[in-house]
């Protein structure tokens, strides 16, 4: 066992450490925590018109008309259908600070290069406008590229001193805007000849060609069990070795997962069918219950059952956060990492909760979640009531009987192992 660990260290620590530190998954991380909030408010909005209780609607309905959904809906529309906008100006202010550029030029540079390539739409007046179809989950792999490739072309500019420089004397942020201009010229006239490059294709649009040959393929993947099955394994094989694998393995799957979400928040606020079973939800609130690899179970074990002195301690810690889905005081308490015992229900539970989430969503037994984003620190049985309705919540208690029955027998041999150590004579004295 040793020796196997010591292999898979020596060949998946370095992988994982430059995965870490790459910076275009790093800014990308960080555009969809800029977006975050945003959506989480907007699917408060939303929930707000689609609570299953009959006496709250029709109340609703009597007060503010037939219409009244409209008015909470605004703030989800605002949210959820323009956050391609918000993810490239979190992506373009991430990347910029990597380089050391000002920041609001760079994002100012990056919605240019976004806007460029959206193609307009005209009504029947004849009246240009923008779509803003393409600002919602549509756009979001087309904004993420505008904006990386954005701001790689403002830094080579820069660094190659291809700008105006003012005076000293000249007020910073008049000196930036014209430090800007360059770079931005640079932009427009690259990302012009890339629309128009896309406009004598059979795609038309840079948008249509994303879509097709890159986005809907990495959603049809991203949708799949196997897809899940394998980041879960990698997911806990990292943490096991002391590398947040969550921050690593959600640097890949967040744009994926995120667009699947609102596709079925979409599809959810206007009485759809709702199209994916694997979405951010199913990841965080069915399969993170207590926190990466499922650890609920492992908390209560050592809440209820510890014997030994060290480990009832760990769980009075451990316990409180677990139901706020934050595992690291048992992660680095038992600990899991590089323990050969814990390694195998930390790397089993998911995968089970994974599957078994899979089956009874695509059976119906369970609803498919409704894409509402709600906060990742939601405890079980209330996440799931809000995601699946009751029945959401009974399976997500079915879950964590599970995952406690994972956990329990390797957990026991842990809490033994410490309570001969305790009763030895050395411990003793």
């Amino acid at each position: 066992m040793d020796k196997f660990m010591n292999q898979v260290e020596k060949r998946l620590v370095p992988i994982a450490m430059k995965l870490d530190s790459n910076r275009y998954l790093a800014a990308i991380k960080d555009g969809f925590f800029v977006v975050m909030p945003l959506l989480i408010i907007g699917s408060i909005f939303l929930l707000i018109t689609q609570l299953p209780f009959d006496p709250y609607l029709n109340f609703m309905q009597k007060i503010l008309g037939d219409d009244w959904t409209s008015y909470f809906l605004t703030v989800n529309n605002m949210s959820m259908n323009l956050m391609t906008i918000f993810v490239v100006l979190g992506i373009s202010k991430s990347l910029s600070k990597h380089y050391e550029l000002d920041t609001g030029g760079a994002q100012v540079v990056s919605l240019f290069a976004f806007f460029i390539l959206t193609p307009l739409v005209k009504d029947t007046n004849g009246l240009d406008g923008l779509p803003v179809g393409n600002f919602g989950a549509a756009g979001l792999f087309i904004g993420m590229i505008a904006a990386i490739l954005a701001v790689e072309i403002f830094n080579v500019v820069i660094k190659r001193g291809w700008e105006i420089k003012m005076p000293d004397s000249v007020p910073p942020n008049v000196a930036n805007s014209f430090s800007a201009l360059i770079p931005a010229l640079f932009v427009g006239i690259i990302f012009n000849f890339i629309r128009i490059g896309f406009a004598l294709t059979p795609f038309l649009t840079a948008h249509d060609f994303i879509f097709q040959v890159l986005q809907k393929p990495l959603l049809s993947l991203g949708s799949s069990l196997p897809a899940v099955i394998i980041l879960l394994f990698f997911e806990s094989l990292l943490w096991c070795f002391g590398i947040h694998g969550s921050n690593i393995m959600l640097a890949v799957m967040t744009p994926i997962w995120t667009a699947l979400s609102v596709e079925n928040a979409e599809a959810f606020a206007t009485g759809g069918v709702l199209p994916n079973i694997v979405n951010l939800q199913f990841y965080s609130n069915f399969i993170k219950l207590g926190g990466t690899s499922g650890t609920i179970g492992l908390a209560i074990v050592c809440f209820w059952f510890a014997k030994s002195r060290q480990y009832k301690t760990l769980g009075k810690l451990g316990f409180g956060p677990a139901l706020f889905n934050i595992n690291e005081p048992l992660i680095f308490g038992v600990p899991i990492v590089l323990n050969p015992i814990m390694m195998i229900p930390f790397i089993l539970t998911p995968q089970v909760l994974g599957i078994l989430t899979y089956i009874v969503m695509k059976l119906n037994i369970v609803p498919i979640t409704n894409g509402i984003l709600v906060p990742w620190t939601m405890p079980p049985i209330f996440s799931g009531f809000v995601l699946s309705g009751w029945r959401g919540s009974v399976f997500q208690i079915l879950e964590i009987i599970l995952s406690v029955a994972i956990y329990y027998p390797f957990f026991k041999m842990q809490d033994n192992k410490a309570l001969q150590l305790e009763n030895s004579p050395k411990a003793i004295d």
